[in-house]
């Protein structure tokens, strides 16, 4: 069963907008046994909009439409659907009640434009946007299932999960979907593909092997289909097994889950805590850290020294060490590294100096040079790393290294 989902709206096409409602909808779609076979993004024009329209009914089943619904002239998404399907419009009276009891609760008049929100096409189907003021719309054409729905994120999830997905579920007969994701490091896309090769090879026709690289790390998804789910599951989870098996030195956890959110549940498992250290990444290891719920169960907190002075300061950095072998230094470093542990008081502690870019290289140590260390009570591990000159994938390989160190010597420390 195919779909395609069509965004919009010109705060898209300029990039005032980033567009996330379709990630979100084709992960959801994907999970009910639905395949996304395009994402288009058109203006708000009612040439682009049924042009998109038109192409989209010759290659999906169902077409999902987000964005044009509120109620200023430039959203025209309903008018445009209301020509298309050769419809007339009519007031929606269910609508109409539910937009006077929102501006009702506001205490804030209505005007003109706010009522012909409830107008719609006079051959849809309505479902009531319990979130917000404008319709979802339902259509049939043809052996296709066209749903217009509101652009605003919250207002789309809510109808999609309590409305849309159910009465999908309900008009097609879909097939099951399974999906297992292995996350690796410390290998690259080509070297594990030739790994693992042979298993790959032997997979049936209704399981697919995607490779998902990320700066660093690398997630392998297994993906299934077909009508019974407990043998799909049986299945993938035998091959996955397999992979395991042959690459399980790469592997970090058996989940499609961020590194740092792998790294705090393992932490969390063994009651480990971790501190931070960071000059050349400006507290981005610690903001991808704390992003996650629940991580103040391992990360008690760090430090962003970017000065020689804080270095001494707050970790206890010796002056000598920052005179005689600079802040991009192994010695300085290490002593990052002990010091956030000692102050900080935790089991683990990584600390991050280097030299982001895009100046203050030297030939000595150009732009890239990072080092990086991590402390335990059992000792200190420090790693020279050499990226490229651009300043944020320096500052985003710096995070993910770290992270990746950290997990190692984890390895070490609990095999």
């Amino acid at each position: 069963m195919l779909a395609e989902i069509i965004t919009i709206g010109d705060e898209i096409l300029i990039g005032q907008v980033v567009d996330t409602n379709s990630a979100w909808m084709a992960k959801q779609l994907n999970l009910a046994g639905i395949q996304v076979k395009q994402v288009t993004s058109v203006s708000d024009d009612a040439e682009h909009i049924t042009e998109a329209l038109q192409l989209a009914e010759k290659r999906a089943k169902i077409i999902l439409i987000t964005g044009g619904l509120g109620p200023t002239k430039d959203d025209i998404t309903k008018f445009t659907l209301a020509r298309y399907f050769g419809m007339g419009m009519r007031r929606d009276e269910e609508t109409l009640s539910h937009i006077q009891g929102i501006f009702a609760r506001l205490k804030r008049p209505m005007i003109e434009s706010n009522i012909q929100q409830a107008d719609v096409p006079d051959g849809c189907t309505v479902i009531q946007n319990k979130n917000g003021s404008a319709p979802c719309m339902w259509f049939e054409h043809e052996g296709n299932v066209i749903v217009s729905m509101p652009g605003v994120p919250f207002e789309m999830m809510y109808l999609m999960e309590e409305e849309i997905l159910p009465r999908l579920g309900k008009s097609f007969k879909l097939p099951h979907i399974f999906h297992k994701t292995i996350l690796t490091m410390s290998i690259g896309e080509s070297f594990l593909a030739a790994e693992i090769a042979e298993i790959e090879d032997s997979l049936p026709g209704h399981i697919k092997l995607a490779y998902l690289p990320r700066l660093g790390q690398v997630r392998l998804r297994l993906s299934a289909s077909g009508s019974d789910e407990f043998v799909l599951r049986q299945e993938v989870e035998r091959y996955a097994r397999q992979i395991i098996d042959k690459v399980k030195m790469y592997v970090v956890v058996e989940e499609d889950i961020a590194l740092e959110k792998a790294l705090l549940n393992i932490m969390e498992e063994r009651k480990l805590t971790l501190s931070t250290a960071e000059s050349c990444t400006g507290g981005y290891i610690a903001h991808l850290i704390t992003q996650h719920p629940g991580s103040s169960a391992v990360y008690t907190g760090g430090a962003v020294v970017y000065s020689n002075q804080l270095k001494e300061s707050v970790l206890g950095v010796a002056h000598e060490t920052l005179e005689n072998f600079g802040a991009v230094s192994e010695e300085t470093v290490r002593e990052m590294a002990q010091g956030a542990m000692i102050h900080f008081k935790t089991d683990y502690a990584v600390a991050v100096t280097g030299i982001a870019g895009p100046d203050g290289g030297t030939t000595g140590k150009p732009v890239g040079t990072v080092w990086i260390a991590v402390a335990n009570p059992k000792g200190i591990t420090a790693k020279l790393f050499t990226f490229g000159n651009k300043r944020t994938q320096n500052i985003e390989r710096s995070a993910i290294a770290a992270l990746s160190m950290i997990l190692n010597e984890l390895r070490k420390d609990y095999v």
